[in-house]
């Protein structure tokens, strides 16, 4: 680069100021410039394959090693809850066949109550059924006797009452005889 005192110097020695434009584009200083540029290259290249890039792929590593951990953990959590719902079906299919037994017992233990319930009720009403045929019995044996005692009596006043002599054993014989049939 030039200085100002190379300036000075120029404007002396009676030489023209260089034309005003970017120093960059100057041909002159063009080596320079390539030197400098090969110089940050190199410096970069080996600040990326020294330092950043073994940290990227460690990164990357380990994102590698967590996402198949991951994968593992889920595959194995997977198998789990597989076995979970395998056992989940088995006991419930276990209190399924609980019940159905526990439902058995019931029906029969109400059964047998029931058959119980039934006899006691069965005997109960067959004993009030005797009791009422005795009763009917009794009853249309002293209406039939009744009966046949009004009869006889009627039997007695009608003949009286026609003019005739009623014998009481023929009445009683009459009467009999009417009532068989």
């Amino acid at each position: 680069m030039a200085t100002v005192v190379d300036d000075v110097a120029d404007a002396a020695a009676g030489h023209a100021a260089p034309a005003g434009g970017m120093p960059q584009l100057d041909v002159t200083n063009w080596p320079n410039q390539i030197f400098w540029l090969l110089v940050a290259l190199v410096a970069i290249y080996l600040v990326l394959t020294r330092v950043a890039l073994p940290r990227i792929g460690a990164v990357l590593a380990e994102r590698r090693g967590t996402i198949t951990n991951d994968l593992l953990a889920a595959e194995e959590l997977k198998q789990k809850a597989l076995d979970a719902e395998k056992a989940y079906n088995a006991a419930l299919a276990k209190a399924r066949e609980d019940a159905a037994k526990i439902v058995a017992e019931a029906k029969a233990s109400i059964q047998a109550d029931l058959d119980v319930a039934t006899a006691k009720a069965d005997a109960e009403i067959a004993a009030r059924s005797a009791e009422s045929e005795r009763r009917i019995a009794e009853i249309r044996d002293n209406a039939l006797a009744s009966v046949t005692e009004v009869a006889k009596d009627t039997t007695g006043a009608l003949v009286s009452a026609l003019g005739g002599q009623a014998d009481q054993a023929a009445v009683e014989a009459a009467v009999a005889e009417r009532m068989k049939g």
